[in-house]
């Protein structure tokens, strides 16, 4: 079946694997640039976005054609996650000026920090997971900066060992973190 040749409302009401992400693909702009326009604030349109998607996904089995288009009606689920984030907003303002507090802004740096900091949680996470022969050669190395040689006469095994441990680990850490973004 060729879901590109299906209409909008074809592809919400298919069971076939594909016909949402069709749909997603046709629509995604319109509504980022609708929430742009809206909030001014990329971030926020970009998460209103997906959350608008998400839901479409979600209910896209209550959709009903003979009420309306499939565009109306996804423009009528982000509508309501606008006013849902405006209310959202509103509450934490009035929450802020209760407390005298100010908003922070961040800055990009502060972001990439707070990003550093979750990559290096997850690559404790991940490194918990691994064999300990492996996690412990990987620390050593890696995080100790000590050599093969060293490790190996340290564990009373073989350089060649070591390195396998470490390869070997470092492609488990690998696979688990997924493809680069």
């Amino acid at each position: 079946m060729d879901l590109t040749a299906l209409s909008d409302e074809e592809l919400l009401a298919s069971r076939e694997l594909g016909s949402f992400a069709i749909f997603y693909r046709g629509h995604v702009e319109a509504v980022l640039g609708f929430f742009c326009r809206r909030t001014r604030d990329a971030e926020l349109a970009a998460d209103l976005t997906a959350e608008t998607f998400a839901a479409a996904l979600a209910g896209r089995r209550r959709f009903q054609p003979e009420i309306g288009s499939a565009t109306a009606w996804l423009y009528g689920i982000a509508a309501k996650q606008l006013a849902y984030a405006q209310r959202r907003a509103a509450a934490e303002r009035r929450a802020r000026r209760r407390l005298g507090m100010e908003r922070i802004e961040l800055l990009d740096a502060d972001i990439e920090r707070i990003n550093a900091l979750g990559e290096a949680v997850n690559a404790r996470v991940w490194l918990e997971r691994l064999t300990p022969d492996q996690r412990d050669a990987i620390t050593a190395h890696i995080i100790d900066e000590r050599g093969y040689e060293e490790i190996a006469d340290a564990s009373h095994t073989s350089e060649a060992v070591v390195r396998k441990r470490v390869s070997r680990g470092l492609a488990a850490v690998r696979h688990r973190m997924g493809p680069r973004r």
